[in-house]
């Protein structure tokens, strides 16, 4: 029985990461690497810093993988990857604009 659940499971990967393998899921995968490399971004900033921090690579790094993602779920046409994308990536541009604003303040509140 565990032998033919294994069996199972990896008739599955197969199917998925081998037998379907294409442009699209090559350019998917990218997507995800490109969208979960800003934890990594964030986790390095934090440890140097010593405490929890996003610097502004995070929130590029949330657009470009966004963006590669929604391209990602328009092709394959996946409603729920295309909503959550499209509102994740407003999110994620409305934070840069923030801290463009924020950094402008400080900037003039420093040269008065």
């Amino acid at each position: 029985m565990l032998i033919q659940y294994g069996q199972a499971l990896g008739d599955y990967i197969y199917d998925i990461f081998v037998a379907k393998f294409d442009f699209w899921l090559a350019f998917g995968l990218a997507a995800q690497l490109a969208f979960a490399a800003r934890f990594l971004v964030q986790w390095i900033a934090s440890e140097r810093a010593g405490k929890s921090v996003v610097p502004m690579a995070f929130w590029f790094f949330s657009i470009a993988g966004g963006l590669l993602t929604l391209i990602y779920g328009l092709v394959k046409r996946e409603p729920v990857i295309i909503l959550g994308q499209l509102l994740s990536n407003i999110i994620y541009i409305r934070n840069v604009m923030l801290i463009i604003k924020s950094r402008q303040r400080e900037s003039q509140t420093l040269s008065q």
